[in-house]
């Protein structure tokens, strides 16, 4: 299970352990109908569905020259709400040069610019959008950084130490309980909330983690977050250890996370105190669009739930086995989806591949 982005367009449905099941055994009734044959980009779609590649790692595209290993993403409206166009961010998962770099839609979809909003950064592999549209990108090293970034490329990307230093993964909001989640990159990482003193403003406030005592999920403090020489994992007696922790997403209370190393998937319940295993699996990105979720899987195809549990294909690239998916996220609009193969055909992050799909999604 190499990689999971959630990102939440829509609605999203909140399934429970034996829904997730049931679906994953069951690969019929598909919301859009067989896959069509591969396109000249090996990406094949159901018919009405039209991909393009928008990127490639190493080639120029309105005057930037496209990042490496194309990672961790998101789609942010464009900063006049007039304009009609959205901004597509891109984490680089190298080291010592990774960083992000962006790309300006217009409304026909048409790229208009591109350029780079966080460069000299280690590893950049997931991250989150904030509610005040700014990229949160993690560092997935042993002391990495969140650095917040300025999709529109007005402000330069700033670390926010406060926030921990350590294996960072994926980012989450909890807009309503003014909080942002953290996951952990390490077999016996931890899962951290960020309290920020003034909301909307990530340079200051507590770093909590995880504790679970008589089956409540609660939380204590970690005293030195940005320590360099003391892990901050093992800052707190009792934290709980997960497995690899991977990328998260919040919704209505709940916050879902992934954990590699076992193949699960957890609920935290803000509302209850409480952390359950809701599913295990294999999948290695998802995206909701109407309440339909897109799971994108290790066989580099990206495949369709729909509320009543059923799933089939909605993509796949072929000639890509030694690469994986990341980066799904949909156009605020919801008409356009976005992602990338990391390594592409050759099996490296310098062979990477950003795509969109547009077409009839369901509303």
């Amino acid at each position: 299970m190499p990689h999971r982005t959630f990102v939440r367009p829509g609605t999203l449905v909140t399934l429970s352990g034996s829904l997730w099941h049931a679906a994953c055994a069951d690969r019929d009734g598909g919301p859009y109908g067989d896959l069509a044959p591969p396109d000249d980009n090996g990406l094949a779609l159901p018919h009405g569905f039209t991909g393009r590649v928008v990127a490639r790692s190493g080639h120029r595209v309105a005057g930037l020259t496209w990042h490496s290993a194309p990672a961790g993403g998101a789609c942010l409206p464009h900063p006049d709400p007039g304009d009609g166009g959205w901004i597509y961010v891109s984490n680089s998962n190298v080291p010592l040069v990774g960083g992000v770099s962006a790309l300006q839609f217009a409304p026909d979809g048409a790229v208009r610019a591109a350029y780079r909003i966080l460069s000299g950064a280690n590893l950049n592999r997931a991250g989150g959008a904030t509610p005040w549209h700014t990229w949160l990108s993690c560092e997935e090293t042993a002391r990495g950084r969140v650095f917040e970034c300025d999709p529109y490329g007005r402000r330069a990307a700033l670390p926010r130490l406060a926030m921990g230093r350590f294996r960072h993964e994926a980012v989450a909001i909890d807009d309503q309980r003014q909080v942002v989640y953290l996951t952990e990159d390490e077999p016996d990482g931890c899962f951290y909330r960020f309290r920020p003193e003034d909301w909307g403003d990530l340079t200051t406030g507590t770093l909590e983690v995880l504790v679970v005592h008589r089956d409540r999920a609660l939380w204590r403090e970690v005293p030195h977050p940005a320590a360099l020489a003391e892990p901050t994992r093992d800052q707190v007696p009792g934290a709980m250890r997960f497995d690899r922790g991977r990328d998260c997403h919040y919704v209505a209370g709940l916050c879902y996370f992934e954990t590699k190393g076992d193949s699960r998937i957890w609920a935290y319940d803000a509302v209850n105190e409480t952390l359950t295993v809701i599913y295990d699996a294999a999948h290695s990105g998802s995206v909701v669009r109407a309440g339909d979720m897109y799971l994108a899987e290790d066989v580099m195809e990206i495949s369709t739930i729909t509320p009543d549990g059923a799933v089939a294909p909605f993509a796949r690239i072929y000639g890509h086995d030694r690469s994986e998916l990341a980066g799904l996220a949909f156009s605020p609009y919801g008409d356009r989806l976005y992602f990338s193969s990391q390594r592409g055909m050759r099996g490296a992050g310098s062979a990477g591949i950003t795509y969109e799909v547009s077409g009839p999604f369901r509303a």
